[in-house]
């Protein structure tokens, strides 16, 4: 007897599961939990690339180290959203970070086109990490309440992101006087 999942168009493959799929036990999403983590997993996908945009265009003062430090933000970024789906799909839950999809449900703005001066790409980085870590906590306390484990990640990742924009945004700042 054939699996009908296993029959259908290429255009499905990976859609539906086989009998086969998911064969292990344990906890598994719920579409709440699915949903938030996918949530996440968009921004730090749109982050990643919206960095590589400035990166490849900032022109400037401070050229060469923003251009490294645009580097270990995608860096983390990149790795963050890896983890996230790779927790996805532990809890048997599917990630989708299709360019499309990521482009129709991220929180970001989108990202100038063009050159970009490296003190306006300072705060436009800045506000697309604020807005990523944002998501996070947005959707933070759902998360934590189905699966702690999975919140301790989002932890993990507002920590790195949150020193980020504190260390790129300082580029732009100017010490008070006493």
């Amino acid at each position: 007897m054939t699996d009908t999942a296993t029959t259908k168009t290429r255009a499905d493959a990976g859609a539906r599961q086989t009998r086969r799929q998911n064969a292990e036990k344990g906890f598994r999403a719920s579409k709440p939990l699915a949903e938030n983590l996918q949530k996440v997993l968009v921004d730090l996908i749109e982050l990643a690339g919206q960095g590589k945009q400035a990166h490849w265009n900032i022109v400037g003062r401070n050229f060469r180290d923003l251009h490294r430090q645009l580097d270990e933000i995608i860096d983390f970024a990149r790795e963050s959203s890896d983890e996230v789906a790779e927790r996805m799909r532990a809890l048997h839950a599917v990630p989708d970070g299709r360019s499309d999809t990521v482009a129709a449900t991220t929180t970001l703005p989108e990202f100038p086109a063009g050159e970009v001066d490296t003190k306006d790409a300072v705060d436009l980085v800045t506000v697309r990490i604020e807005n990523t870590v944002g998501t996070m906590r947005e959707v933070h306390d759902e998360v934590d309440e189905e699966d702690p484990t999975s919140a301790d990640i989002l932890h993990a990742i507002i920590t790195g992101l949150e020193q980020h924009a504190w260390m790129v945004s300082a580029e732009n700042r100017t010490a008070k006087k006493a």
